[in-house]
């Protein structure tokens, strides 16, 4: 899911006021944004990115690799699968409630063809210094640097404030991970756990959860196979059983999925596990003092 720099994106809905707005961002952190879609305005130009009426077209003129989506929920699909028929081998997909059918087919279809699918709801990616797909404040110092920390977290505010925290311990990211809060998503944490464990740019991983789902139970078989330190943190502790919070996917039910349960699974695999964000920086240090020279 770690996209090279010289991968060629994709950005389907470019001439929304939003999907304006990120472009400029994504170009100014490093991305290489090749082109944009928006049926109808074909020939035009956001911030000097060629504008496409279909991913068709785009690709036709355009090595794609990766593309992010800034569609409607119920437009997701639709879009998602024209990029996957023509080829795009990533789709980050940030639309929040698409239809948990419309989930799976998009999921199918990348399995099929090999690719990969960052959300639905996630907040996107960052490489600092090197790139950005997504919605993530990639342009704050304050809150992304080039460093050797991965950050996975399902909740795009939530890690925004965990890589602050981060920063503020001296440290810097070789990744963010936005993994998405919807039930069904593409991307999971272990999927990630594994492939960061073979990232030979990063040290360590810090993994944010929240309640609802089962994907920080199932990483924590991971993590227990780990050589690299992770540090996690869950939030809602004090979340009412079944009852939404926030997120689609954060749902405690049946005396599964909350936050005491994946503490514990990820505490008994190895992981240390902080009770605040705030403890996650002299956590990190005091790993990473004992398992990476250099480190102070």
């Amino acid at each position: 899911m770690i996209p090279d720099p010289s991968d060629g994106v994709l950005v389907q809905g470019i001439t929304g006021r939003q999907g304006t707005f990120w472009t400029e961002h994504m170009v100014a952190a490093g991305s290489k944004v090749v082109a944009g879609v928006s049926p109808g305005r074909g020939g035009q130009q956001v911030h000097g990115v060629p504008v496409y009426d279909s991913v068709a077209e785009a690709a036709s003129a355009h090595e794609v690799r990766s593309s992010v989506l800034f569609t409607p929920p119920l437009a997701t699909r639709q879009a998602a699968l024209e990029a996957l028929e023509c080829g795009v081998e990533r789709l980050v997909l940030l639309a929040e409630f698409v239809p948990t059918h419309d989930t799976m087919w998009i999921l199918a279809e990348a399995r099929q063809r090999g690719a990969e699918v960052l959300g639905p709801n996630t907040a996107g990616l960052v490489v600092p210094g090197s790139c950005s797909l997504g919605i993530m404040p990639s342009f704050s110092a304050h809150i992304f640097r080039p460093g050797r920390v991965a950050v996975v977290s399902r909740s795009g505010s939530l890690g925004t404030l965990v890589c602050l925290n981060v920063v503020e311990a001296g440290f810097g990211q070789s990744v963010f991970l936005g993994l998405g809060g919807d039930p069904i998503v593409g991307f999971s944490l272990a999927a990630a756990l594994r492939e960061l464990e073979a990232h030979d740019l990063t040290d360590a991983v810090v993994a944010v959860g929240e309640v609802g789902g089962a994907m920080e139970e199932e990483a924590a078989h991971v993590v227990a196979s780990m050589s690299k330190p992770v540090v996690a943190f869950i939030t809602g502790k004090t979340a009412p059983p079944g009852r939404r919070m926030g997120h689609a996917g954060a749902i405690v039910s049946g005396g599964r999925g909350d936050a005491s349960s994946k503490a514990v699974a990820l505490r008994s695999a190895g992981a240390q596990v902080a009770d605040t964000p705030s403890d996650i920086g002299p956590m990190l240090a005091g790993m990473l003092r004992s398992t990476v020279p250099g480190v102070l």
